[in-house]
């Protein structure tokens, strides 16, 4: 969704606005000058209602996989906002910006994604009368199976009522 558009002035500068329900802006951008290729390409700036600029983001610079063509992309954050903007600004042809902004989608599932089932190499939870694995006519009486496997171990029964406290036990005198 088209949210501005951004072009270059007179003086060289990247101006702008950004328009939606919640936020109506002024921006500009600032060249940031450094070695580091993992720089920011442009700060934002936006125009505050006292007519001071303040630095709200920064665009970077990337490259489309599909086209090969160069794009910016960031972030507009600041105490006023609800919540980050994040926005793309794609070149036109007189040179302008055209800001663009997506609701991000949400991530898939790890598994999904590499398409593993859910239920690989598990055995059935349910035996053919409905009830647990193990639980059926066919289970070994003198056996339980808590869900982690057969075990042979008799099940003990718990002594006493209440949380845990322990019962005094009578004395013979």
């Amino acid at each position: 969704m088209n949210i501005g558009q951004i072009k270059q002035n007179d003086a060289g500068i990247f101006m702008g606005r950004i328009s939606t329900l919640a936020v109506a802006m002024t921006i500009a951008l600032k060249p940031v000058q450094s070695s580091n290729p993992r720089a920011p390409r442009y700060e934002i700036h936006a125009l505050t209602p006292g007519r001071t600029w303040v630095q709200v983001g920064a665009f970077f610079e990337l490259t489309s996989n599909n086209t090969g063509e160069a794009f910016l992309n960031g972030r507009i954050d600041d105490p006023s906002l609800a919540a980050p903007l994040q926005v793309s600004a794609f070149r036109q042809d007189d040179g302008s910006y055209n800001v663009v902004w997506q609701r991000a989608q949400k991530r898939r599932d790890v598994g999904a994604a590499l398409g593993v089932k859910a239920d690989d190499d598990l055995s059935p939870p349910f035996g053919a009368d409905g009830g647990p694995v193990g639980n059926g006519p066919d289970h070994d009486a003198g056996t339980t199976d808590n869900g982690l496997g057969e075990t042979t171990a008799p099940v003990e029964e718990p002594v006493g009522k209440g949380r845990g406290r322990r019962q005094r036990v009578a004395e013979d005198a």
